[in-house]
C-alpha cells in the first residue's frame, strides 16, 4: 500500500510539474494544409501544459529564416523544397497542391484541371519568396520566359482580393482560401504538382522549456 501510495505521489508530482511550465512558443508557418499537424500537437499540448501559450504568425520562408535567426521565431514550417543546412527539421506528412486561383467567370474557369502551358495565357501574381522563380524553372524549362508577372503576394487573403479585382492570377496552393460562395475558384494542375513542407529550428538553439515541451509532442504525434 505505501508502494502504491508513493507512486501515487509522484504521478501527481510529475503532473504539477509539467502543468507549470509555462512561457510562449512562437511559430512561422507558411499557409498550406499540411499546418493541420501542427496544430493538432498544439491542441494536445495545451491539455498537459495550460499555461503554455503558442503564437502562429502567418509569413513566408524568407521572414521564418530571418526571424528564427535572429531568435524570434521559435519554430518555422516551410515548404519544400527549402534549404535546411543550417536547421534542424521534422518532416509533416501530407501534401499541398499546385494550381490557380482564377475568376469563377473566367474562360479558364471551366476547366476541371490545367496544363503548365496554360500560364503563359494569364497574367500571374506569384508569391514573394525566395526560390519561386526557380520553381516556375524546373516546372517550365525555357518557357518561363513566356509567363506575364504582373504583381507578387507574401499572404494568400491579399493575392486573392487581387484575383477578385481582375489584376491577375495566383499561383498557389489548394485549401488556403474558401471558394465556396465566392467568385473566386482554384482550378488544380495535371500532371499533379505537389509540395510537402517541414518544421525547423536552428541547429544548436537552446529552446525554452515550453519550446521543448511542444516539439516533444509533435515528435510523438509524429511517431
Amino acid at each position: 500500500m505505501d508502494q502504491i501510495l508513493s507512486l501515487t505521489d509522484k504521478t501527481l508530482q510529475n503532473l504539477h510539474e509539467e502543468q507549470q511550465i509555462n512561457g510562449r512558443v512562437v511559430i512561422g508557418s507558411a499557409e498550406a494544409r499540411t499546418f493541420l499537424n501542427v496544430a493538432q500537437s498544439i491542441s494536445t499540448l495545451q491539455q498537459h501544459y495550460p499555461h503554455i501559450q503558442t503564437s502562429i504568425i502567418s509569413t513566408n520562408a524568407d521572414e521564418i529564416r530571418t526571424s528564427i535567426k535572429s531568435g524570434y521565431f521559435d519554430f518555422g514550417v516551410i515548404m519544400e523544397p527549402a534549404d535546411k543546412t543550417d536547421y534542424d527539421f521534422l518532416h509533416l506528412p501530407g501534401e499541398s497542391r499546385w494550381g490557380v486561383l482564377m475568376p469563377g467567370d473566367g474562360p479558364l474557369a471551366k476547366k476541371d484541371h490545367l496544363q503548365l502551358s496554360d500560364l503563359a495565357q494569364m497574367k500571374l501574381i506569384l508569391s514573394s519568396q525566395q526560390g519561386m522563380t526557380g520553381l516556375l524553372d524546373d516546372w517550365l524549362g525555357k518557357s518561363t520566359a513566356k509567363i506575364n508577372v504582373v504583381a507578387t503576394y507574401n499572404l494568400l487573403y491579399n493575392a486573392a482580393l487581387m484575383v477578385s479585382a481582375g489584376v491577375g492570377y495566383a499561383l498557389c496552393f489548394d485549401g488556403i482560401i474558401n471558394t465556396n460562395q465566392s467568385d473566386l475558384k482554384f482550378v488544380p494542375f495535371e500532371p499533379r504538382l505537389t509540395s510537402g513542407a517541414s518544421i525547423v529550428w536552428r541547429k544548436g538553439q537552446r529552446l525554452s522549456l515550453a519550446a521543448k515541451a511542444f516539439l516533444q509532442q509533435l515528435q510523438r504525434d509524429l511517431d
